[in-house]
């Protein structure tokens, strides 16, 4: 399954206390801490020039409540899309970050009740292509894992670490190229 070419924006969410802390969220539904509120304020700001005319996020709180203050600020609705969740980390779900990580991306390992990192590129790229073939230009707004199989399915270096509440504008390979471009937003400054 590949990445419809057309060109769109994504944001990660804004920080959790799990993302502080460096622990792996997957689904557990952690809303965003102070940190995050601010981030999303602030993504908000940056997006408020950006004519965007559709927004699509994953239903967890942290991705949505993201999505709600982008949309307050360009006063649009959004859409969930239960494929744009974070991928489902079985029994690595609340404990920290490890070594495990890049084996699961290069499908060698697999934790016990979690998604491969296949499955999750596949889901990622079904719903992108469904949010993209929205009026556009189209924000998505996800996780980082989800994220970086999003990375993989453009052509790019899968295991990148995405910042939060960055907006990404998300171009497809041009005539001559095989991967996809990303270009981050120049932030709004700080209030």
């Amino acid at each position: 399954m590949t990445l419809h070419p057309t060109p769109f924006w994504f944001l990660r969410h804004g920080e959790t206390d799990w993302n502080a802390q460096g622990l792996s969220q997957g689904r557990t539904d952690i809303p965003l801490n102070h940190v995050g509120r601010a981030q999303a304020e602030r993504a908000a700001r940056t997006l408020a020039p950006v004519p965007i005319a559709s927004i699509v996020a994953s239903p967890l709180l942290r991705a949505r409540h993201t999505a709600e203050v982008a949309a307050a600020t360009l006063g649009l609705p959004v859409s969930l899309d239960e494929d744009l969740a974070e991928v489902n980390f079985g029994s690595q779900e609340g404990l920290p970050m490890g070594d495990w990580y890049d084996d699961w991306i290069a499908g060698d390992y697999t934790p016990d009740g979690a998604e491969s990192f296949a499955v999750l590129r596949e889901r990622a790229v079904r719903a992108v292509n469904r949010a993209i073939a929205l009026p556009g230009p189209v924000l998505v707004v996800a996780h980082g894992a989800l994220f970086r199989a999003l990375r993989q399915a453009a052509g790019l270096e899968a295991n990148v670490r995405t910042p939060n509440a960055l907006p990404l504008w998300m171009e497809p390979p041009a005539a001559e190229a095989t991967a996809w471009r990303i270009t981050p937003a120049l932030l709004a400054p700080e209030d």
